[in-house]
């Protein structure tokens, strides 16, 4: 598959998030070489919080409106799959694939009252359903593992993350995706904990594209930041209208 092939080319793959169909196609005016959602952005927009307040419904029709006015491969933010059980999951993802998605995220936490990681052998024995009941329908899917030990702080972080990492790759994870990562050793090392690629997310310390590549890193995401100060911009830009009663500032 080709998406699969972006996560093993010389450069790390520099996923462009979007939430909207202006947002991807700007990312394929820009010659980005694939999309991803953000689940965080889309359900902004919507006026949720992250965290599986967007429906599925909801979700699947923004996907197709995405898809439908892309050439890109479009990979699709997937929460923790809008189901604890396999079956559904499965189920979710064959939509994703009828849509013409190409990749999903999982990740192995799950918000209610807050965030929390699921228990990670739980975890691994859910994917490994899943996969085994893709397979047996012969759709190919990247399934991008997202695990949070980073994100929430967990105690003995490395320890926890490396266990994961381990129990995920058994289980058929095609990528490990570690929001908040940030420092050199700690990248470093969790590329060396698997055969995987693995993706790192958008943060304020995170070393530049070129030194990310050195460690080992496959794929850079931008989360919902990007989203986050272009409507931190537009406040700006529209209070700026408002002092001046004038719109000279817009042109």
């Amino acid at each position: 598959m080709e998406f699969t092939k972006l996560h093993y080319q010389e450069k790390p793959l520099v996923l462009a998030n979007v939430w909207d169909v202006p947002s991807a196609k700007i990312a394929e005016k820009l010659n980005f070489q694939a999309i991803g959602t953000s689940s965080s952005a889309i359900a902004a927009t919507l006026g949720y919080n992250d965290g599986e307040e967007l429906t599925f419904s909801e979700l699947e029709y923004i996907v197709k409106r995405i898809t439908a006015n892309t050439k890109l491969p479009v990979s699709v933010d997937l929460e923790s799959g809008y189901s604890r059980k396999p079956a559904e999951i499965a189920n979710h993802i064959k939509k994703m694939a009828k849509l013409g998605v190409v990749g999903i995220n999982m990740e192995d936490s799950l918000v209610t009252e807050e965030r929390v990681l699921l228990n990670e052998n739980d975890f691994a024995e859910t994917l490994q359903e899943v996969k085994a009941q893709l397979t047996n329908k012969n759709i190919k899917m990247f399934i991008n593992v997202r695990i949070d030990t980073f994100l929430l702080d967990v105690e003995n972080t490395l320890e926890a993350t490396k266990k994961r990492i381990a129990l995920y790759e058994k289980a058929g994870a095609d990528g490990i995706f570690l929001p908040c990562i940030e420092t050199e050793s700690d990248i470093k090392a969790m590329v060396a904990a698997t055969h995987l690629p693995i993706n790192v997310m958008c943060m304020p310390n995170l070393p530049n594209f070129e030194t990310l590549a050195s460690l080992g890193v496959k794929r850079i995401s931008m989360g919902n930041f990007l989203f986050d100060t272009m409507y931190h911009t537009f406040e700006e830009m529209t209070q700026t209208v408002r002092n001046q009663n004038s719109f000279k500032s817009i042109f």
